[in-house]
């Protein structure tokens, strides 16, 4: 099982804090956005999707790798959604999906994407892996969310390509197993507000993009990560708006 860094005992201001579940800003700058989280790292030196977070592309050049990357994907019109059901892809956040990272670890996928991207981490009595409470620096809004299970749906992992969108791209043509495997790729996956992630529900760029405006090149650069890896297309709509929000 990878290594994660365990929580120091709680003291009684940061308890407070946890049981204050929601999402708060910056101290440092009321009624702002929260500071970015210094352990996210970007997208294109996270080409695996096992590193935390979702960071800005900030750099001239970076933007410019960003755009090629981009511009490299093939385009077609979004076909029916007929047949698409969401077992189509497996049982959710199996840990025995095949070809993608973290996988058979003995913990399921939502918990290490927790684990992966949150801080303060506190886990259920006698587990190293079910999280109960945490802080995540959620990348679509800038938000810093305390969360606790009890209030579960306050945080979701997002599929960065969703499922619906996969099948109606040539997913529905696939062998099971690569489904599976697209459905439980760290690569694809970030865990976020839960509000965002339900605005998002099913579209691509052209349709929905983060609310965080300076996160949006990163999440095309996401976007075309997992699409080139599973060979897929994206719409001509969706390419040109990811193009334009790294400055193409």
């Amino acid at each position: 099982m990878p290594s994660y860094p365990k929580t120091l005992p709680l003291t009684a201001l940061a308890a407070a804090v946890l049981i204050t579940a929601g999402c708060t800003s910056d101290p440092g700058a009321p009624g702002g956005p929260a500071a970015p989280d210094g352990r996210a790292i970007s997208p294109l030196e996270n080409p695996d999707g096992t590193k935390p977070g979702l960071a800005p592309v900030t750099t001239d050049a970076d933007k410019a790798a960003a755009r090629r990357l981009i511009e490299g994907l093939s385009t077609k019109g979004r076909g029916p959604k007929t047949g698409y059901d969401r077992d189509e892809f497996g049982r959710a956040w199996m840990d025995t999906a095949d070809g993608v990272p973290l996988a058979r670890n003995g913990c399921d996928t939502r918990n290490d994407l927790i684990r992966r991207d949150a801080r303060n981490l506190r886990f259920k009595d006698g587990s190293d892996c079910v999280v109960v409470a945490m802080t995540l620096q959620d990348p679509y809004t800038g938000k810093t969310i305390e969360w606790r299970k009890s209030k579960a749906a306050e945080v979701q992992i997002d599929h960065v390509v969703p499922l619906s969108y996969s099948w109606q791209m040539g997913s529905s043509r696939w062998p099971v197993s690569k489904r599976k495997q697209f459905a439980n790729d760290v690569l694809n996956l970030i865990p976020v507000q839960g509000r965002a992630n339900s605005a998002k529900s099913d579209s691509g760029p052209a349709s929905w993009l983060p609310p965080a405006r300076p996160i949006r090149c990163a999440y095309a650069v996401r976007f075309a990560q997992v699409a080139t890896k599973y060979e897929m297309p994206v719409t001509a709509p969706d390419k040109k708006t990811m193009l334009r929000q790294c400055g193409g």
